[in-house]
């Protein structure tokens, strides 16, 4: 019997369905995919009889509709517009120059020298608070020390460390 419904449903409906999806979807092609889902999704879940389908039209154009919104989301993300060479090639490399990157190097070593400067117990304080981006309260916990203490020694530190970058 279930079946002769399907068979039933699909000669009724395959055609006003299909219609209805190249109507949404303005590709025949698709429509006829998708038209060929709904009633696949209709006879699973006949067969599954975990709820019944009260009315099998309804339940194919609800399937249909919902069909036709995946398919269209989908396509929307996949979709990617061509460019041409020349476009492409006037997008400008947005890797640093080789003059950046020789001025930052010297920056960083500038940066390590002026570090390795400080007496032990305020570079240690610098590092965790500045590089590894502890709160002042965790570099205390850390190192056994007051808050306060982490902060005078952060601002020798920093003192230090930005008289090094004045330029001469």
């Amino acid at each position: 019997m279930a079946s002769k419904t399907l068979k039933g449903l699909f000669l009724a409906h395959r055609r006003e369905l299909h219609a209805y999806l190249t109507e949404k979807l303005k590709d025949s092609e698709t429509a006829a995919d998708l038209t060929q889902e709904a009633f696949l999704r209709f006879a699973e879940q006949k067969a599954g009889g975990d709820t019944a389908i009260l009315n099998g039209r309804s339940y194919l154009y609800r399937t249909a509709h919902n069909l036709a919104i995946d398919h269209v989301r989908l396509r929307t993300r996949q979709r990617t517009d061509a460019a041409s060479h020349d476009n492409m090639a006037a997008i400008p490399d947005d890797r640093p120059t080789q003059e950046d990157e020789t001025d930052s190097r010297q920056k960083l070593d500038r940066l390590r020298s002026a570090v390795a400067e400080l007496p032990e117990r305020t570079r240690q304080i610098f590092v965790l608070n500045r590089i590894e981006g502890l709160s002042y309260a965790e570099t205390a916990d850390r190192l056994g020390v007051s808050e306060s203490s982490v902060q005078k020694h952060l601002a020798k530190a920093l003192l230090h460390v930005t008289r090094r970058f004045r330029p001469q």
